[in-house]
């Protein structure tokens, strides 16, 4: 089943209740990005509560949401999943930038816009498929294809990897009734996985206990600069993330340039750092640190795209009186794509700092 509705589910639940659905059904709930945050009226609390406990609950966002507010959906996305909803994206074909944010949203299910279903086949439409083809493939995320309407549909879903489908060709719109929904079959899942994203610093997560690599700052930036010219040069969008400690090493006119550059092709541009403003330059995301913050320590580059992940993750020793190009840092360059995703979720979520999420590590802040 699925309903949309512009208070974070009340309709749908209601609905799905007064129908007198029960499992397996999975009840997809459709909300915009921009209400996804809405708190649910007191009336429909209990609707909540029975949908909850009978039901496989998966809220549907667009493919336009998470292209243009990628940080507050994920921390939106990290609050509903600790009440053990699922997730799912909606339309998704038509903004290649999405294809680098689906890691950080981690869908457990993906909706094929129906254009991809029903439109001509494209080369740029079959690329789109394949790509999210091969990340389902590597999470376990499921494809679900919109927009079915004929045999012909059914084949192009088929071709596109879809396991799931959506479309008149099983069913026209009509009063909702519990013995004619289509169930899910005993066992299915559709709900992945709703543990939190690891809320560690990307040094605690990704620096080993032993064996340090250890440089010089003058080192570190001649990496960050070779990593940030090799996320230029892909064909396809990624998002670049950028620790700099403090704002003033971002200022420096030579980086900030580099940053605008990225920031005019990438899916997602973001500078963290003490004092950095909300926009530091063009199109690049800020976040500012508190200066106590564990993260205040650390200096990152992280890029992450559909097929391509590189990061440099350090973290500042304590040198006293050293020329600032001398300063040390123990740090990891890497390709290992898991670790990587796992870092920059972790970075992500500091873009956002006031959205309450349960479970928040208080680690992230110094004693």
């Amino acid at each position: 089943m699925r309903s949309s509705t512009g208070s974070a589910g009340a309709t749908a639940f209601d609905g799905a209740v007064a129908g007198g659905l029960r499992p397996p059904t999975a009840l997809f709930v459709n909300v915009e990005a921009d209400v996804f945050d809405a708190p649910l009226p007191p009336e429909h609390a209990d609707a909540l509560r029975q949908a909850t406990r009978h039901l496989k609950v998966l809220y549907e966002v667009t493919e336009r949401g998470l292209s243009e507010r990628p940080a507050e959906l994920l921390a939106e996305v990290e609050r509903v999943r600790a009440l053990g909803f699922g997730i799912a994206i909606d339309d998704l074909g038509t903004d290649w930038r999405s294809l680098a944010l689906l890691p950080f949203i981690r869908p457990d299910v993906v909706k094929l816009d129906m254009a991809l279903i029903q439109g001509p086949l494209t080369d740029a439409g079959l690329a789109m498929a394949t790509a999210v083809r091969s990340y389902a493939g590597e999470t376990g995320t499921q494809i679900l294809a919109e927009g079915i309407e004929t045999a012909e549909h059914e084949e192009r879903a088929d071709l596109f990897g879809a396991e799931l489908g959506q479309g008149w060709r099983y069913g026209r719109p009509a009063p909702l009734l519990a013995s004619t929904v289509p169930q899910l079959r005993p066992g299915a899942r559709l709900v992945i996985d709703t543990r939190p994203i690891d809320l560690a610093t990307p040094a605690a997560i990704a620096l080993p206990a032993t064996q340090r690599a250890i440089t010089t700052k003058d080192a570190l930036v001649r990496l960050s600069i070779a990593i940030e010219r090799r996320a230029n040069l892909t064909d396809e969008p990624s998002v670049v993330l950028g620790a700099f400690q403090e704002v003033r090493h971002f200022e420096v006119p030579s980086t900030r340039e580099r940053f605008v550059h990225l920031a005019a092709g990438e899916a997602f541009v973001g500078a963290f750092g003490v004092g950095m403003p909300a926009a530091p330059a063009p199109g690049v995301r800020g976040a500012a640190l508190a200066p106590n913050a564990l993260l205040a320590g650390e200096w990152h580059i992280i890029v992450v795209g559909p097929h391509h992940a590189e990061a440099l993750i350090s973290r500042e020793l304590d040198d006293d009186d050293v020329p600032e190009e001398q300063r040390r840092f123990e740090f990891l360059h890497t390709h290992d794509r898991e670790l990587i995703v796992r870092c920059a979720r972790s970075l992500m979520l500091n873009i956002v700092p006031a959205v309450a999420r349960p479970g928040v590590d208080e680690g992230r802040r110094a004693a």
